[in-house]
C-alpha cells in the first residue's frame, strides 16, 4: 500500500539520514535523501513528495526556513520536523508554520513509521469522499447531527468533544487511533490536563455504546486507543 508514497527527506547527519532512508524504504516509502536545506528545497520543486521530514538544524537553510519556502510555494504536503531542541518556543514555531508533527532526537524509527503512517492515513482520508454517517454494530452515528442511535432508537446526542472524538475513532475503526494525535485533533495540545479530560470522554463514549457487547474501545498501552467493531457487511 506505501509503494507508491514518496518521501522527502532532509537530514544534514549522513549518517543517521542513510539509516532513516534505508529503514523506510524497507517499509515500503520510496525516499530522497538530501543533506542541506537548499537540496531539499530544489528537489521538493522537482518532485512530487506525499510527506516531507525535515531537520530543523540543517547548514545552508534550515528546516524552519525551508517548511516556509515549502508553504509559500503553496504547497499542502505534510511536514514533519526532526529536531535535537524540545524548546517549547521551537516546538511552538514548528506548528505555527504548518507541522503536522514534530519529533525530538534521540527517536526510535518505528516511532517515526508510526507517526508517518498516523499522518499519511489522515491525508488519505480528507482526500476521500467524507463519510458523515457511521453504522457501528447496532448504533448509527451521524457525525454532522451528533448523534447516536441504537437499532432505530430515539438518537442521543453528543456533545461537540464527544462527537468529535468518536467520529476519530470511527476514522481508525479497528485501528490504533494515537493519543497525541487525537489530543492535537480535538484539544490542540497535549497537556497532561487535557489528556485527562480525553480519558474522561473515553469513559463516556464506552458508557454510550455499552448496550452493544460486540463494541469495545480499548486502551493500547503507550500508543492510544482502538474502537472494535464488527464490519458493516458482517
Amino acid at each position: 500500500m506505501n509503494d507508491k508514497l514518496r518521501i522527502l527527506l532532509c537530514e544534514d547527519d549522513e549518517n543517521l539520514g542513510m539509516l532513516l532512508r534505508e529503514f523506510l524504504m524497507a517499509k515500503g516509502y520510496n525516499v530522497d535523501l538530501m543533506t542541506d536545506g537548499d537540496k531539499g528545497y530544489k528537489a521538493f520543486l522537482k518532485g512530487r513528495y506525499d510527506l516531507c521530514v525535515l531537520d530543523v538544524m540543517m547548514p545552508k537553510k534550515d528546516g524552519f526556513t525551508l517548511a516556509q519556502e515549502i508553504r509559500a510555494a503553496g504547497a499542502e504536503v505534510p511536514i514533519i520536523f526532526l529536531t535535537a531542541k524540545n524548546l517549547k518556543e521551537d516546538v511552538l514555531e514548528g506548528f505555527k508554520l504548518g507541522a503536522d508533527d514534530y519529533i525530538t532526537k534521540p527517536f526510535s524509527m518505528e516511532e517515526l513509521v508510526s507517526r508517518i503512517s498516523a499522518i499519511l492515513r489522515r491525508v488519505r482520508g480528507k482526500k476521500d469522499k467524507e463519510i458523515t454517517v457511521y453504522k457501528l454494530g447496532k448504533f448509527t452515528f451521524d457525525t454532522q447531527k451528533q448523534t447516536l442511535t441504537l437499532d432505530g432508537g430515539p438518537a442521543k446526542k453528543l456533545t461537540t468533544k464527544e462527537s468529535d472524538l468518536l467520529t476519530l475513532l470511527c476514522q481508525h475503526l479497528n485501528e490504533i487511533l494515537e493519543r497525541n494525535y487525537a489530543l492535537k485533533s480535538i484539544w490542540v495540545d497535549d497537556n497532561y490536563f487535557n489528556a485527562r479530560s480525553m480519558d474522561v470522554y473515553i469513559t463516556k463514549l464506552r458508557k454510550l455504546l455499552k448496550d452493544d457487547p460486540d463494541i469495545e474501545i480499548i486502551n493500547i498501552h503507550g500508543k492510544g486507543y482502538k474502537l472494535i467493531a464488527p464490519a458493516e457487511d458482517e
